[in-house]
């Protein structure tokens, strides 16, 4: 049984459907990394499968249970969720806002602290603890919201979901890869990592299961191998995409063309 099960997912605006008749099955122990162009659907059936966003038709179950079946409390114990935007207005330290994910496990004073520097030590921001969240950076920002995940989620365990929308977009190039590492070691544990990415090659390197989409629709799931394919990845991005071979490992990258000045 998968840890989460979307099947059949159906959203409308408008009457256009941007998601449709879309399946998703994260793994326990396994990282499933959901790519695909602009505008195909990747962080709609993201929400849909965090609960946080309601479908026409299909369903969401977390260990073969029905997500309307589970507690506001039972459904944010067993499911952590990092949205694309993390804004935070207010200036709550760093601590304060990662301790913030401990907040349905009604901690005993102190250990909501003690969890949520565990969790920044994890993503290398500890010296962080008593800054400001308002003053930290883009890619900072996205970093403490992580920490904010593992907290809520801590102790990790194959009853644990992790639900990542574009962690990396805003981070450097290390930071970036710490956190696909990080990502990585949570699966490790037993947790169900998704992730939507737009990083093609990041996606290739971390990803135990790809869940390509276009046009709201799953084109294809399956290995990396099954999946970077260049001819369906060209043909779904609408610019010529090349899959090789780079030291045991598959490598993806746009083909670019210059043209001569």
């Amino acid at each position: 049984m998968a840890a989460l099960e979307v099947t059949g997912a159906t959203v409308e605006v408008g009457g256009t459907a941007i998601l449709d008749d879309a399946d998703l099955r994260l793994n326990r122990g396994e990282v499933t990394i959901v790519i695909g162009p602009n505008g195909a659907g990747k962080s709609t059936l993201l929400a849909v499968a965090a609960g946080e966003r309601r479908a026409q038709a299909g369903e969401v179950k977390i260990d073969g249970v029905a997500l309307g079946d589970l507690s506001v409390a039972e459904l944010a114990k067993r499911r952590a969720v990092m949205p694309q935007d993390t804004t935070v207005a207010f200036p709550f330290t760093v601590r304060e806002v990662v301790a913030m994910g401990r907040t349905v496990w009604n901690d005993r004073p102190g250990a909501a602290d003690a969890v949520a520097m565990e969790a920044l030590e994890t993503i290398g921001l500890a010296a962080f603890a008593d800054r400001a969240i308002t003053t930290l950076s883009g890619g900072e920002t996205q970093l403490v919201a992580f920490a904010r995940v593992i907290a809520q989620i801590t102790p990790v365990g194959d009853s644990s979901v992790v639900l990542l929308d574009e962690p990396t977009a805003a981070m450097d190039v290390a930071h970036a890869e710490a956190t696909l590492r990080t990502a990585r070691l949570l699966a490790s544990q037993g947790a169900a990592v998704g992730i939507v990415l737009h990083d093609l090659d990041a996606a290739a390197a971390y990803a135990d299961r790809l869940v390509l989409m276009h046009q709201g629709c799953v084109r294809r799931t399956g290995t990396v191998g099954d999946v970077c394919v260049e001819a369906l990845l060209s043909e779904v991005y609408g610019s010529p995409i090349e899959v090789y071979d780079h030291a045991g490992a598959i490598r993806v990258a746009p083909r670019r063309r210059f043209e001569p000045a």
